[in-house]
């Protein structure tokens, strides 16, 4: 549905009306939609869940988990995952329009507070994803400094400066998440550099030494804590806090399409995650690092260009979880047309260089990726994907839903509610215990 036209044929801004009947303003978008196939969607959601996360998920998920709990975790992420998303992508065009922000979607239904939380929670979502890719992107730069000079004169804070700076350098360049284009194609072979390397000299590892222990360590108290932060990292694994933006993205029907991209991201998508993650819990253990490739043994080069992989395609895929933002600045200032116009060019060095100052500053200062993925999942991933998905299904959707289904959304709204305070709270005692013992 297309927004009104004033006296002078410019669109103005639609208005959403709640049952609190508080209107809300919808702006139009700086950015390119309703153009990429659904495979290219696809891909921008699989490039999310096999960037260089997984090279983490090992230690972050497995370890705390052990074997039966973290396979059973993953399936059990997975398909959850898959239901919440479809649960927001069927909404995408609930009452008739066309809703291209998450916030969009939940003023429309709940109106103007709910706009303002949702805004709030997806943006700190987003950020904290963004400071993990900084912070992964310096700890690859790190691994290849190690591989060569071992003499820890060049300190992490340092390269997490120099991944910033690059990630700057690529965010000026590309204007919008449809522009990505050619890159998730580079993207995807990057990713499959790391995963396969990473997969091989793994399994190298573990033929070669057996013997390895798979006890969850800690203690009873500390598993806890560990478990319950561990459940934050699975749901941080497949969830992206930004699905009706991605959405919004694909041509029309829109709906079909989506749920294309989530079959696409679930089924396919998932298969190298659950290979690294599998493989390099088995041949190291309660020992793997947070970082995989820090475990692995093999050629200098090897390890050399599975790090640079890892860089590069992390570089890329900050630019999808930055994207909200750089859309809300760029439509807010009517930042549109090319690239390389002047006025343009200058607004993208200043504030998306400073947003992502921002972020490496706070990554250089907090460099705990598992800490980090755990904290977000809790605050942000729990509350957006499950607990917000569910209820707007079930405002948007009520009159048409049997008792028993009602009950089952009111069921995933009361557990994960439940499952983000406490991995909130398990997230922040990492985070302190850490703090004290990092060097």
């Amino acid at each position: 549905m297309e927004n009104p036209k004033n006296d002078a044929g410019a669109s103005v801004p639609a208005k959403v009306h709640s049952s609190e009947q508080v209107a809300v303003e919808i702006p139009e978008t700086a950015h390119q939609i309703s153009q990429d196939s659904w495979f290219q969607v696809g891909f921008v959601l699989t490039t999310g869940i096999n960037s260089a996360y997984v090279l983490g998920y090992s230690a972050a998920v497995m370890v705390p988990l052990g074997w039966v709990g973290g396979v059973v975790g993953l399936i059990a992420a997975t398909a959850i995952s898959l239901y919440a998303n479809a649960l927001i992508a069927k909404l995408h065009e609930f009452g008739g329009k066309r809703h291209i922000r998450y916030r969009d979607l939940a003023g429309f239904i709940y109106g103007r507070k709910a706009y303002a939380l949702t805004w709030t929670l997806q943006y700190v979502n987003l950020f904290m994803i963004n400071v993990g890719y900084v912070i992964l992107a310096g700890q690859a730069l790190k691994a290849i400094y190690i591989l060569f000079r071992d003499d820890n004169e060049m300190k992490l804070p340092y390269f997490i400066a120099i991944a910033g700076f690059a990630c700057g350098i690529f965010a000026i360049g590309i204007p919008h998440l449809s522009a990505l284009r050619v890159w998730l194609g580079f993207s995807t072979f990057f990713s499959l550099v790391y995963i396969v390397i990473a997969f091989v000299l793994s399994l190298r590892d573990g033929i070669k030494d057996p013997a390895r222990d798979y006890g969850i360590p800690g203690t009873t108290v500390g598993r806890i804590f560990t478990t319950i932060g561990a459940s934050a990292n699975l749901v941080f694994a497949f969830n992206t806090g930004m699905l009706p933006e991605i959405q919004a993205t694909v041509k029309q029907p829109a709906v079909k399409n989506m749920m294309k991209g989530l079959y696409f991201q679930f089924t396919v998508g998932v298969v190298p995650l659950y290979a690294v993650v599998f493989m390099g819990y088995w041949a190291y253990g309660s020992s793997a690092s947070s970082y995989l490739l820090n475990s692995v043994s093999g050629p200098v080069w090897v390890k050399t260009t599975a790090n640079i992989a890892a860089f590069l395609q992390t570089v890329i895929a900050l630019h999808i979880f930055a994207s909200p933002m750089y859309e809300y600045l760029d439509t807010k200032y009517g930042i549109k047309g090319s690239t390389l116009a002047l006025r343009n060019l200058s607004f993208r060095v200043v504030v998306r260089g400073g947003y992502l100052t921002l972020t490496t500053l706070l990554a250089a200062l907090l460099p705990f990726l598992g800490d980090f993925m755990s904290l977000t999942g809790a605050i942000s991933t729990f509350p957006l994907t499950f607990i917000l998905a569910n209820h707007m299904y079930l405002v948007a959707k009520g009159n048409k839903l049997v008792s028993l289904q009602k009950l089952w959304h009111w069921l995933n709204v009361c557990f994960f509610g439940f499952m983000s305070i406490a991995a909130a709270i398990a997230a922040l005692r990492l985070i302190a215990v850490d703090s004290k013992t990092y060097d």
